[in-house]
C-alpha cells in the first residue's frame, strides 16, 4: 500500500513568497529597484564584515537575509481574515501578537501571519502582517453601515483557492499539481485591480472619513501593499534610495542605528499615485487616482524580553517628546539625533544586554564545553562565565505597532493620522480570526529555554557516560 506524497508547508511558503514577488516587482517596477539596491548594500556589508558574514553562516542565517521578509495587506470583514488564516495555514504559516493601531490614528488591529518554528524560518521567512478593518471606529454610523454593506457582497477568494484549501485540511496537505494550482489561486486575492467596486462620490466620503477605510472598502481585493526585503544597513539603503529616483520616506523608523541591533527598523520609499476607474450609476467609467502600494526595507535586531520591551517603549516616547518627526523630513535631522540621545540608556553591548535580561539569546556549547561536563544544577550564567556555553541573540520576527503606523501615516501624509480614541480590542479580534494569536514573549521565551536545556542536556549526559 503507497503513502500519498505531499509538498511540504515551506515548499508551498517559498514558491507563494517567489510568485508575489515576481507579481509584485511587474505591478511596482520601483520595487526592482530597491531590491537591486538592498541586494548590493548586503553584499559590500558581509564583504566589508567577516564577523558578521561568519556569524550568519554559522547560524544558517547567511541565504534568508536577502529573501523577501515581509507584505501586509488588509481586510475588510471577519469572514475574510478567518479565510485568509486558512489559506496561510497551508503556507505553514500562523498568528502571532496583537497590534493595535488605533492608537496612531489607523483604524485597524493586526496580527502577524508566520512560520514559527526554527527550521520553517531558515527554510523561507516569509509573513504578512494582516489588518482587520475597524468599521466600528467610523464615527458616521450611516457610512459605516454603506460601508459594512459593501465589503459583504465582495468575494476575495478565487473558488478554486477555497476548493484547494479544504483539500489540504481534509487530506492534510496539496501534491505537486495542486500546490502549484493552490500558489496561483491565492495569489489572485493579493492582485491590484484599477478598477474600484464603488462610485467616485463613495470613494472620496470614504477617503474623508480615512484613506485607509477607502483602501479596504473601495477594491475586489485586498491588494498588497508592499514588500520587504531584509538589509544589512538599512542606513545606507536610505542614502542610495535618491541616487536611483527614489524618494525615502523622511527617517528611519524605530530605534537608532546601533552595533548592536534591536528589535526592528524600516524605511520605505513613497506610496504612489496610481490611475483607477469609478464606475457610475449608468454604468461608464471615470478616471481618478488611489494612492496605496508603497516600498518598504527592514532591518532586524534582537528580540527583547518585557523589560526590554518597556525600556524600549520609555526611550521612544522620551524621543519624540523632545522631537516629533515631520512627515515631510523638515525636522529629520533633529529627530535622528533626540533619538541617539534618547537611546543612551539602552546598552549597546550584547553581554550587558544579557546580564540585563533585556533580550532574548539562544545558548549553544562551546568548543571548550564539547564535551565538557556539569551538574544538572549548573546555572547558564556559570556555563557562560566558565567559557562552555556561548549565545547569540534571537531574531526578532515579528512587528512594532509604532513603526507600522510610522510607515503609513509618513507615506500617506500626516493627514492620514486623524483622531481615534486608542481601543485595544484582542479579544474581539481572536474571536473574528477564530483563534488565538500566538503570544510572541511566550514564543521567544520558549526558544531560549530550549536551548539552555539542550546544552545542559549534553553536558549532563557527559557526566553521567563518566
Amino acid at each position: 500500500m503507497s503513502t500519498r506524497s505531499y509538498v511540504s508547508s515551506c515548499n508551498i511558503r517559498s514558491a507563494f513568497s517567489a510568485a508575489m514577488s515576481a507579481m509584485y516587482r511587474t505591478e511596482v517596477p520601483a520595487y526592482g529597484t530597491l531590491m537591486d539596491i538592498v541586494a548590493t548594500v548586503n553584499a559590500e556589508t558581509l564583504a566589508a564584515d567577516p564577523t558578521l558574514k561568519r556569524r550568519l553562516q554559522e547560524t544558517d542565517s547567511l541565504e534568508r537575509v536577502s529573501e523577501e521578509r515581509h507584505g501586509a495587506i488588509r481586510l475588510g470583514t471577519a469572514a475574510e481574515l478567518v479565510m485568509m488564516r486558512r489559506v496561510f495555514a497551508v503556507m505553514g504559516m500562523y498568528p502571532v501578537g496583537y497590534y493595535d493601531l488605533s492608537e496612531a490614528g489607523v483604524p485597524v488591529h493586526s496580527t502577524a501571519f508566520r512560520p514559527v518554528g526554527d527550521a520553517a524560518l531558515k527554510r523561507n521567512p516569509f509573513r504578512v502582517f494582516t489588518s482587520l478593518l475597524r468599521l466600528d471606529l467610523i464615527a458616521d454610523e450611516e457610512l459605516r453601515a454603506q460601508a459594512e454593506a459593501i465589503l459583504q457582497k465582495r468575494q476575495i477568494f478565487t473558488a478554486g483557492a477555497i476548493e484547494l484549501t479544504e483539500k489540504a485540511e481534509r487530506q492534510g496537505g496539496l501534491d505537486d499539481d495542486d500546490a502549484r494550482r493552490f500558489v496561483a489561486e491565492a495569489l489572485e486575492t493579493f492582485r491590484w485591480h484599477d478598477q474600484a467596486n464603488v462610485d467616485l462620490a463613495m470613494y472620496k466620503r470614504l477617503h474623508d472619513a480615512h484613506r485607509l477605510i477607502a483602501d479596504v472598502v473601495s477594491f475586489k481585493g485586498p491588494h498588497i501593499n508592499h514588500l520587504t526585503p531584509r538589509t544589512l544597513d538599512i542606513d545606507q539603503v536610505q542614502r542610495l534610495m535618491p541616487e536611483h529616483g527614489i524618494a525615502p520616506k523622511a527617517v528611519v523608523e524605530g530605534p537608532p542605528s546601533r552595533r548592536c541591533a534591536i528589535l526592528l527598523r524600516q524605511t520605505s520609499f513613497k506610496a504612489l499615485e496610481e490611475a483607477v476607474s469609478f464606475q457610475d450609476a449608468n454604468g461608464n467609467w471615470q478616471k481618478g487616482t488611489h494612492t496605496a502600494r508603497f516600498g518598504e526595507i527592514e532591518s532586524r535586531g534582537i528580540a527583547l524580553t518585557p523589560k526590554g520591551r518597556a525600556l524600549y517603549d520609555r526611550l521612544l516616547t522620551d524621543s519624540r517628546k523632545a522631537v516629533r518627526p515631520a512627515a515631510d523630513g523638515s525636522n529629520a535631522a533633529a529627530y535622528e539625533t533626540a533619538l541617539a540621545d534618547a537611546f543612551v540608556p539602552f546598552p549597546d553591548d550584547w553581554a550587558e544586554i544579557r546580564a540585563q535580561g533585556l533580550g532574548y539569546f539562544r545558548y549553544w556549547l562551546t568548543e571548550r564545553g564539547d564535551g565538557a561536563v556539569a551538574s544538572a544544577e549548573s546555572s547558564v550564567d556559570r556555563l557562560v562565565a566558565d567559557g562552555l556555553v556561548g549565545f547569540d541573540p534571537i531574531v526578532y520576527e515579528d512587528f512594532l505597532p509604532v513603526s507600522a503606523a510610522g510607515i503609513f501615516q509618513s507615506n500617506l501624509g500626516e493627514e492620514a493620522a486623524q483622531e481615534f480614541t486608542a481601543s485595544p480590542n484582542q479579544q474581539r479580534f481572536e474571536r473574528d480570526l477564530g483563534t488565538s494569536v500566538l503570544n510572541e514573549f511566550d514564543h521567544y521565551a520558549g526558544i531560549e529555554a530550549q536551548s539552555i536545556a539542550d546544552c545542559l542536556a549534553r553536558l549532563t549526559a557527559a557526566e553521567a557516560a563518566e
